[in-house]
């Protein structure tokens, strides 16, 4: 069973109207404002599903500062899902600057099948204390219903990028120690994150974090696969491909190269992230 635990989609409105979005939202401008960007459709990704034989996806939308617009694509996010029930799972885009609406549009989106919420992100500028502490109603919600959490991370040093952002590795280590028991995926190899495990106290508090491989042949070589899993054991590793902006063969090939044994590599693709959403029973 192979599940990609990060991809992107968007209702066909969102992509014929990239440019006022664009104007309307920094983050999405930082990414999506260059039309080379590619933004793809659900049809899209069940056919590259199909073609690389992955079972079942994570959809995710995107992390908008407007209410509105998270609540539109929630809508095109479990609609997807109930058109492809057997291949999809939703994980919900809510705005985290505006605490209510957050917690209610997560209550609606999990009575209607929504299993997390992600990815969220601070594309345009520095997630702050203060973000913290606005988000904490929110995010003790889903401390408490087990609901993870998937979060946007990136290194802070290195070759520039669209939605590379600025955020510290401290301000999310911060976010594990306010919730120790928040299920919390760190997109993008946590940024380095995993690496800061080899630390005792650092390991110690990340019991309940995993971290995604999305993006990473632009990122890393392919040992970080066998060096991350030696850290913090392939029982913290998910797949996920940031779907458009990578085939799932890419990583494929990588994983096969990078020295994981076969069993290591099941729990990676596939075993992990049904574990951790509890869905072991549905197949």
């Amino acid at each position: 069973m192979i599940i990609d635990c990060h991809t992107h989609i968007f209702p066909d409105e969102m992509r014929k109207n990239r440019a006022p979005l664009s104007e309307k939202d920094g983050g999405f401008s930082s990414i999506y404002k260059n039309p080379k960007a590619r933004m793809a459709g659900v049809e899209e990704l069940i056919a590259s599903m199909d073609e690389t034989g992955v079972d079942r996806s994570v959809i995710c939308g995107f992390s908008w500062s407007d209410a509105a617009l998270c609540a539109l694509h929630n809508e095109y996010l479990l609609d997807s899902v109930s058109r492809f029930p057997d291949r999809l799972i939703a994980f919900l885009s809510i705005p985290l600057a505006e605490p209510k609406q957050a917690a209610s549009e997560l209550k609606q989106g999990l009575m209607r099948g929504a299993m997390g919420v992600g990815e969220i992100a601070f594309y345009s500028r520095e997630m702050t204390l203060e973000d913290l502490d606005r988000m904490k109603p929110v995010l003790t919600l889903m401390e408490r219903e087990e609901i993870p959490l998937l979060l946007h991370t990136n290194e802070n040093i290195g070759h520039p990028y669209s939605g590379k952002g600025t955020t510290p590795l401290q301000r999310f280590y911060e976010l594990v120690l306010m919730f120790p028991k928040l299920n919390i995926i760190f997109a993008h190899w946590g940024g380095g994150l995993p690496f800061y495990e080899l630390m005792p106290e650092v390991a110690g508090a990340m019991s309940h974090v995993h971290y995604d491989m999305a993006a990473s042949p632009f990122l890393y070589s392919n040992k970080i696969y066998a060096a991350v899993s030696k850290i913090v054991g392939p029982e913290r590793i998910l797949f996920g491909s940031d779907f458009p902006l990578i085939s799932p063969k890419r990583y494929f090939r990588e994983m096969e190269q990078s020295g994981l044994n076969e069993e290591d590599r099941r729990k990676i693709l596939g075993l992990n992230l049904m574990k951790l959403l509890k869905i072991a029973s549905h197949f």
